[in-house]
């Protein structure tokens, strides 16, 4: 790159550069006509600019965004986190059983996991911590590697609203089990933020328009991924279900809302999705609390009797 140079006999009288006062230069920005010596000019598509010319100058280019309003990025910072924390519980809940293929023996697994009595009892972080709990390194290893799979979802929305659509769907497949599941239900597994994934997933596909054959990949994988809920006996379709429906509307939210109104738009369908799971929450709880009486919450101690 080429730098100015001072014309030479013409030193007496000039001005002092705007960055250093005691060096006088007859060379000035292209840009703000600011004195400027050859060490604080950079040469620009015309002529040179001053150091903070060109500062200003790139604060002020818009980065290139996508359809959800995320600055583009090549690189997921979530997903990988996401799959440290769930591969980390699974380690700490064997090493608290002793066991790897029974780890839910472990008192650590029986206080997170998703359980309506507990719940109902104001237990209401299970619904959360229960998307951190697996049982057996099968289980954990297929949520982690099918939310490997979906990385570029965070991509798509950038981290908050990834975090957002990750976590209500987490919260969808766990109000879905508590309305409609019995009562009886112990759920765990990433499953229902994983097939929030997958509705996103979807929902970007139509969005961005993508070739048909896309967009039947996608179909063929979630009708692939229902019918295996259905047939193995102690998967929860539910938990699936939830998830699905919670991930496909919040993300519909984040790529559908308009440039000109893209914030509000998006909060709000955040804030409406909400809603509608605490009121799912607290319609249901009286409901659970009729079916059952806990001895010990904690250590899943109930008695079942539903009153007329």
């Amino acid at each position: 790159m080429s730098t100015p140079s001072e014309p030479t006999g013409t030193q007496a009288g000039l001005p002092a550069c705007v960055r250093h006062p005691g060096r006088q230069t007859g060379l000035r920005c292209t840009r703000c006509d600011r004195p400027a010596c050859p060490e604080c000019l950079v040469e620009a598509s015309v002529g040179f600019q001053c150091v903070d010319c060109v500062r200003q100058g790139r604060s002020e280019v818009r980065r290139a965004t996508t359809v959800a309003g995320a600055e583009l990025s090549d690189k997921p910072v979530l997903v990988p986190a996401l799959i440290a924390v769930n591969v980390a519980m699974f380690v700490i809940t064997v090493a608290l059983a002793r066991d790897l293929f029974n780890n839910q023996q472990s008192e650590l697994f029986a206080a997170l996991l998703a359980y309506a009595p507990s719940i109902a009892e104001g237990e209401w972080w299970r619904t959360l911590t229960s998307g951190f709990l697996h049982y057996g390194p099968l289980h954990v290893l297929v949520n982690c590697v099918a939310l490997w799979f979906l990385r570029d979802i965070e991509l798509l929305l950038g981290r908050l609203r990834f975090a957002l659509v990750y976590f209500l769907s987490m919260l969808g497949g766990s109000a879905t089990v508590y309305l409609f599941d019995a009562v009886e239900t112990r759920s765990t597994g990433a499953s229902g933020a994983v097939y929030g994934m997958l509705g996103g997933l979807l929902v970007a596909v139509i969005r961005l328009k993508r070739d048909k054959h896309v967009l039947m990949s996608v179909l063929g994988i979630i009708a692939l991924n229902i019918a295996f809920s259905i047939s193995v006996p102690g998967i929860s379709l539910l938990a699936h279900l939830g998830g699905l429906v919670v991930g496909a509307v919040v993300t519909a939210g984040m790529v559908y809302a308009p440039t000109a109104r893209r914030l509000p738009v998006q909060i709000g369908t955040v804030v409406a999705v909400v809603v509608v799971l605490v009121a799912l929450f607290v319609v249901r709880t009286p409901q659970v609390k009729d079916q059952t009486f806990c001895v010990n919450p904690t250590t899943l101690e109930c008695y079942y009797a539903t009153r007329l």
